[in-house]
């Protein structure tokens, strides 16, 4: 194979990008939420830098795959929402990164 023809194997790995996670807005919020047991929707809006409606918008979708579970409830009077990475959203994580890793690798070979 030579520089200039496309590998399969590459472009199967592409294909196998979960698009659910690629998503920058997504990404950031899986990754604060790995990294703690949950977050309430201030704290992730903080950490994250997202507005409440755009915060609001991806958990739906990150909910919707199973990624995140979102619970509400209430403090006293207050009302709260708890976000927590699911087992199947950091085994997707996971994946995702073992993927983008040999992704980046193979680009790193092809590049030197």
């Amino acid at each position: 194979m030579t520089r200039n023809e496309p590998n399969s194997e590459h472009q199967e790995k592409v294909d196998q990008i979960d698009r659910t996670i690629h998503s920058p807005t997504r990404l950031k919020i899986l990754i604060v939420l790995a990294a703690v047991v949950n977050a309430d929707f201030t704290f992730l809006a903080n950490s994250t830098g997202l507005t409440r409606g755009n915060l609001s918008a991806n958990l739906r979708k990150l909910e919707e795959v199973g990624y995140v579970s979102i619970e509400k409830g209430f403090v006293g009077r207050i009302s709260q929402t708890l976000v927590q990475l699911t087992d199947e959203g950091r085994s997707a994580l996971e994946g995702y990164y073992e993927n983008m890793s040999k992704i980046l690798d193979d680009l790193k070979g092809n590049l030197s």
